[in-house]
């Protein structure tokens, strides 16, 4: 189930909740084609956002993709540079999500959570957990300190997660004042794991879900019991965030970007089959959709295509989706 919303215009509510007809004779007043997607390099909001774009693209829009950070995707949308984010990770991003939202200038509208399930945390091979591993109030015991070598592996700096690891370090959190952090990549880390599970070796890393680690690898994340990656012990938010000139023009396809959303699993299996078997981002995006008709036809509830048809059937023959 989604979060709550942040609090939409009047005018925009009222739109986006309209019965199909009404939202039907809005498409047909042909709604701007351009839908500018920003895709930071991370696997998940790349499929994603490719589902997505495909959705988009066969509703008779033209999405284009960017690749750009987190820091530059928030300047961007609050300039009018951008149109729609499917990766706003909270509390990872919730600098620079606060700072979008302060004021009376508010340009950005919340569309809510697409992910159910995600999380942040640290993450142990299965046979650390097993040995009495459970907890990061265990991290500084001496019997477990030694051998993790008092390092924690993790991705590149300035993320979010690392910026969390850093204060964790800064503020003796666990009692982590004395711990290296091993910063490096995202592929460097997980080939970090890789090799400690091969050789049943002691490791600790800064994990989450939805990923592909969660699949190919046998871990366990450590209880939070200071809420150090967040609120319940991690538990995450990856918000849907559009500006409030493209929700106001758009309301079909901001219905649409609004409907999108994923189980953990989900995102999990599709990032699997994009990081970790290399192929193309459509192709698993089209391949789910084809495995999950009824999710797919959801999302297209009370959605059109820029001409004003059901969206479900245009999307169903195109992508040749099964029925639901």
């Amino acid at each position: 189930m989604k979060l709550p919303h942040r609090p939409l215009t009047l005018a925009l509510a009222g739109t986006l909740l309209a019965a199909p007809l009404a939202v039907s004779s809005v498409a047909q007043a042909a709604e701007p084609a351009q839908v500018r997607l920003s895709v930071p390099a991370w696997p998940g909001v790349t499929v994603k956002t490719a589902l997505a774009a495909t959705l988009l693209e066969t509703l008779g829009y033209e999405p284009r993709q960017q690749e750009l950070g987190a820091t530059i995707t928030y300047e961007a949308l609050n300039q009018g540079e951008l149109d729609a984010f499917l990766a706003a990770w909270l509390p990872a991003q919730q600098g620079m999500y606060d700072t979008s939202f302060e004021g009376d200038d508010v340009k950005l509208v919340d569309l809510g959570n697409n992910v159910d399930g995600a999380r942040l945390g640290f993450a142990v091979p299965t046979y650390l957990y097993e040995a009495g591993l459970t907890s990061a109030e265990d991290l500084d015991k001496p019997e477990f300190a030694d051998k993790l070598d008092r390092t924690i592996y993790s991705i590149e700096v300035g993320t979010g997660m690392s910026d969390t690891l850093n204060e964790a370090v800064d503020n003796d959190t666990y009692g982590l004042g004395d711990w290296t952090l091993s910063e490096t990549s995202t592929p460097g880390m997980l080939s970090a794991v890789d090799s400690a599970l091969d050789r049943e070796e002691w490791i600790v890393f800064a994990g989450w879900t939805p990923h592909w680690m969660n699949i190919e690898y046998d871990v366990k994340y450590l209880d939070d019991t200071q809420d150090m990656w967040g609120p319940e012990g991690g538990r995450s938010d990856v918000r849907t965030l559009v500006t409030q000139a493209f929700a106001e023009a758009n309301p079909n396809a901001t219905r649409l970007l609004d409907q999108v959303e994923f189980t953990a699993d989900d995102q999990s299996a599709m990032i699997r089959g994009f990081s970790y078997e290399e192929r193309e981002p459509r192709e698993v995006a089209v391949e789910w959709m084809r495995a999950n008709p009824g999710k797919v036809k959801a999302f297209l509830d009370g959605v059109t295509t820029r001409e004003g048809e059901p969206a479900w059937p245009v999307v169903q023959q195109a992508l040749e989706i099964p029925d639901a």
